[in-house]
């Protein structure tokens, strides 16, 4: 038996459930080739994400979406696209030792060669941000990854947003910040020179994403925060369900939401922000 913790619970899993490893690498280009092999293909093909003498810094969670990116890269390069590197980092924030061991066990299993190293980033947030832990959190472990991948030789950072991250950051900004602005599949670091991040997963939903862990047997970390675990709720969740409630009422609304963040008419919005400057439309009205 294998002990899984997260989100302050512990489960006991048996080791027999997992699927052999070249089944689970097998299924991700015949069981889910249309919903994860297809889609990650798409979204390096349509965004540019790789190019070639890339060095990919893939950072792993231990999460359920981190773990497939790892195994969609090799796959990637074993299926004749061996035009990149790759490195695997893990930014271990303090987990505890059971949740580190999960980790590291179920990358080994995976096949997934990891370089881990500590940051110490919860006894921090719970010092300093104990209201805000997430955000605080998302922040300082991706300057971790950052310095990490500089460190390793890459020039790129994949992390493991998908779908779902992308419509629900597109509505908390609209619903809490005011304005309209979506995740980017790859964006130039602003504090790291010579570093691109990029999204691989961009166009994978969470669903599948959540159907292939389960199939495949290899139970992966939830956030594992304890100062998160004592919080009941957070904006991206009620936002979550927000987008659940909606589909009940409007067919493929999440689909509309991704599309209107590459469809946006700027004939018809008040302003917009370009390179840090605001603009008006009143400033371009008598323009013609």
């Amino acid at each position: 038996m294998d002990k899984i913790a997260g989100e302050g619970c512990d489960i006991l899993k048996p080791l027999s459930e997992r699927k052999p490893l070249q089944e689970i690498e097998r299924s991700i280009i015949t069981k889910y080739r249309k919903d994860i092999w297809s889609k990650f293909i798409k979204a390096i093909k349509e965004y540019k994400l790789i190019g070639d003498g890339d060095k990919i810094a893939v950072a792993i969670s231990g999460g359920k979406d981190s773990m497939l990116m790892a195994k969609l890269f090799q796959e990637l390069k074993r299926h004749g696209h061996d035009n990149f590197e790759l490195e695997f980092i893990v930014a271990d924030p303090g987990y505890h030792d059971s949740i580190r061991k999960l980790m590291i066990d179920n990358c080994k299993y995976l096949d997934i060669p990891i370089h881990i190293f500590d940051s110490g980033i919860f006894r921090i947030i719970n010092d300093l941000s104990k209201d805000y832990p997430c955000y605080m959190c998302a922040k300082m472990r991706r300057g971790a990854l950052y310095n990490k991948a500089l460190e390793l030789g890459c020039n790129k950072l994949a992390l493991g947003h998908h779908f779902n991250d992308v419509i629900e950051t597109t509505l908390l900004n609209l619903l809490y910040t005011g304005n309209f602005g979506t995740m980017l599949p790859k964006l130039k670091s602003t504090n790291y020179d010579g570093i691109e991040l990029i999204r691989p997963l961009y166009h994978i939903e969470e669903n599948v994403i959540a159907d292939f862990t389960q199939w495949n047997g290899i139970w992966p970390l939830n956030c594992a925060c304890m100062v998160a675990a004592k919080k009941t709720g957070s904006k991206r969740n009620e936002v979550k369900k927000l987008i659940e409630d909606l589909k009940q009422n409007f067919d493929a609304v999440d689909k509309s939401i991704f599309k209107a963040a590459s469809n946006v008419n700027l004939d018809s919005v008040l302003g917009w922000q370009k390179n840090g400057f605001k603009h008006s439309y009143l400033d371009y009205f008598d323009a013609e």
